[in-house]
């Protein structure tokens, strides 16, 4: 027996039922969100929930993280280099160094001795230079 002939016809993509989008994360992305928002969480609470250089009480809506070590110029992203700051404070320090911001904004560097707590010692030590040089200027 033979079979019927079959006519194809060229169908638009669209016509086809799409399969749903995914309503879930891959694990992997989980893994970097929960791991940014402990980072976040964890320099939160080291920086008594304020930022660190204007010393205004931060919601965790409302906080940004700061690398006090750029990542422009070679900072690591690791707990002891991240705090907690307000996005203004954030954007006026920009990729500046530790250093070059406390000495143009020495009021910013009595706050960060007061409130990173869990920051390098070898980072608040240059606070403290430069505070007292730009006071001594």
């Amino acid at each position: 027996m033979s079979r019927p002939a079959v006519i194809r016809r060229s169908v638009p993509r669209s016509a086809f039922a799409r399969a749903p989008r995914r309503e879930f994360r891959r694990p992997r992305e989980m893994a970097v969100l929960f791991a940014k928002k402990a980072l976040k969480a964890a320099a939160l609470r080291d920086c008594g929930r304020r930022c660190v250089y204007c010393g205004v009480s931060l919601c965790p809506e409302s906080a940004t993280l700061d690398h006090v070590y750029p990542k422009a110029k070679g900072g690591p992203h690791v707990p002891g280099n991240v705090v907690s700051a307000c996005a203004a404070c954030n954007r006026m320090k920009a990729d500046m160094l530790p250093y070059e911001f406390f000495l143009r904004n020495p009021w910013a560097g009595e706050n960060f001795m007061r409130y990173a707590r869990a920051v390098h010692r070898a980072l608040k030590r240059g606070a403290r230079r430069a505070v007292s040089l730009a006071y001594a200027a």
